[in-house]
């Protein structure tokens, strides 16, 4: 029998019902709480000086939640200090921190994520359709993708056990007493209490998504620091092939329209070049429409797809999923007109309009990854980047252009197209000296030297492809073609425009390459026993 997807107007209980009915299972150990207050919630309390490092609390919860060994609702992460004999260890056993501006809830595309008044952030199974955006969103990494289901599931507090007055799994298996279940006031909470006794070592900053788990932890001496157990450990994160492709397609797609645009309003204004043609709009409409359908790929639930224009209120993805999804449908507009041959004012503005939307589809795209858990995404050189990478589509619009109409017009593109390039190779360059020259006392040190060393050891080989290669094809080619043009030498110009163009889209697709897998997120220290979160 389907699932019917759950509301945010649907009663607890009913959340509650569908998911034991879908694999959660009760025990019998109660509980004493009182009842909730206006403005209280429930939270989860951590003792550290309490835990041994059993990981019977992850244990627990997978046999509860019936999840594979791959899939940890609740993670186990180390960190010690000192030198033998003198040594300390320290465990904090994670799960989802039910925050109070969780930001898993705000960028969900599908509005999956529901914040119910005891505090519970619940996620919605049938809603869901598998995007991921919320393990990337969430500073603790708490949400996880479960491959065999397609979707994200997430930590619920056990609320059907709390609904009957009884401790929630991990609770219940704790030998040491360790996590408990309590409840507090929100804003005694926000106006003191999350800073005194809110705050872990080595997590995000508390103000990213105002988490209410309490820690009890041990008192350090003055100058003493817990080092984090796995930092010898460098993983890389996923390759999220579909995503690389998507994501330079659209952005060549965009440049190209720009250069159709251009074009067509020096015609019409009456300067000495060639009108645009339909092959040209068909070029600027193909690389979106290519680009665009391989971000369901990306997906856990790829059918499901159209519903991530949902959440177009707040979630980035949404407003990308929409904007670029009009400016490929318009795109197609545009290149009918050139098709019958209508052309006027009201193509130009046709083209003005789909430029517009194409813009902030872009500006969304790039904004998907400008999120403070992952902090190599979250730079302004992202958005620049995404922007950069049209520059090839002035390259194939040239070639088109020099194919089609000889020398005529082409110096003033390919003098844009050097323009465009020079920009992103600057673009490049400042990030490789951001890198090289980090502030080592900087909150952020730590995820972004492990970036560091991912570029530079991991991938070096990549590396020195991506700038030598941008320098060749975005610089050293289109000047050339430049040269060849300007000395009438059409067969050569040609094969050096293709050659810029293949090679200036191989570059970008390496940098994309780069941009995903060598992103350190912030996130659960010394979790050695992540399961599948993909970081």
């Amino acid at each position: 029998m389907a699932v019917e997807p759950l509301t945010k107007d649907t009663p607890l209980s009913d959340f509650i019902n569908h998911k034991t009915n879908t694999g959660m299972q009760c025990g019998n150990y109660s509980i004493d709480l009182p009842e909730l207050g206006d403005g209280e919630q429930y939270r989860f309390h951590f003792d550290a000086t309490a835990c041994v490092g059993c990981h019977c609390c992850e244990v627990a919860c997978n046999e509860q939640n019936a999840n594979p060994d791959d899939i940890k609702w609740r993670r186990v992460g180390e960190m010690e200090m000192g030198e033998f004999p003198d040594t300390l260890q320290l465990f904090n056993s994670m799960s989802c921190n039910h925050c109070l501006e969780p930001e898993c809830l705000i960028g969900c595309p599908t509005e999956s994520y529901i914040k119910f008044d005891n505090g519970i952030v619940w996620h919605d199974d049938p809603s869901c359709i598998g995007c991921q955006y919320c393990t990337w969103n969430c500073p603790y990494e708490v949400p996880t993708f479960n491959q065999e289901r397609g979707i994200v599931t997430k930590c619920h507090m056990c609320a059907d056990k709390l609904e009957v007055g009884q401790s929630p799994a991990c609770v219940q298996a704790c030998p040491s007493n360790a996590i408990e279940i309590e409840v507090f006031n929100v804003k005694e909470w926000l106006d003191g209490d999350m800073e005194k006794v809110g705050v872990a070592p080595h997590l995000a900053d508390i103000n990213i998504t105002k988490p209410t788990t309490r820690y009890t932890l041990p008192e350090l001496k003055e100058g003493e620091e817990l080092r984090i157990a796995d930092e010898h450990l460098l993983k890389p994160a996923h390759s999220e092939l579909p995503l690389v492709f998507m994501t330079v397609l659209t952005q060549v797609s965009l440049g190209a329209f720009l250069a159709l645009f251009l074009g067509q309003v020096l015609f019409s204004l009456g300067f000495n070049l060639p009108e645009p043609t339909f092959f040209m709009a068909l070029l600027a409409f193909i690389p979106g429409a290519i680009g665009l359908p391989l971000s369901a790929l990306h997906l856990g639930r790829p059918i499901k797809a159209m519903t991530a224009m949902k959440n177009w209120r707040n979630s980035w993805l949404s407003r990308e999923a929409i904007a670029l999804g009009a400016f490929t449908g318009l795109a197609s507009v545009v290149a009918a007109l050139y098709f019958f041959n209508i052309k006027g004012l009201g193509l130009i503005i046709l083209e003005a309009f789909t430029l517009a939307i194409g813009i902030f589809g872009i500006y969304a795209q790039s904004m998907i990854y400008r999120i403070k858990a992952r902090p190599s995404w979250d730079r302004k050189s992202t958005t620049k980047k995404f922007f950069g990478s049209s520059y090839i589509g002035f390259l194939l619009i040239a070639s088109a252009l020099l194919i089609a109409n000889g020398t005529q017009g082409v110096l003033v593109l390919l003098a844009i197209t050097l323009l465009a390039g020079m920009g992103q190779a600057l673009v490049i360059m400042e990030e490789i000296m951001f890198y090289r020259h980090l502030d080592k006392e900087g909150a952020l040190y730590y995820q972004y030297n492990r970036t560091r060393i991912l570029l530079q050891e991991h991938f070096a080989i990549v590396k020195k492809f991506r700038v030598y290669s941008l320098a060749l094809f975005a610089l050293a080619l289109p000047l050339l073609a430049i040269v060849f043009t300007a000395s009438g030498l059409l067969s050569l110009a040609i094969v050096t425009l293709i050659t810029a163009t293949v090679g200036a889209f191989a570059s970008e697709l390496a940098g994309r390459y780069l941009f995903y897998r060598t992103v350190v997120p912030l996130g659960l220290a010394g979790n050695f026993f992540a399961g599948n979160q993909r970081h």
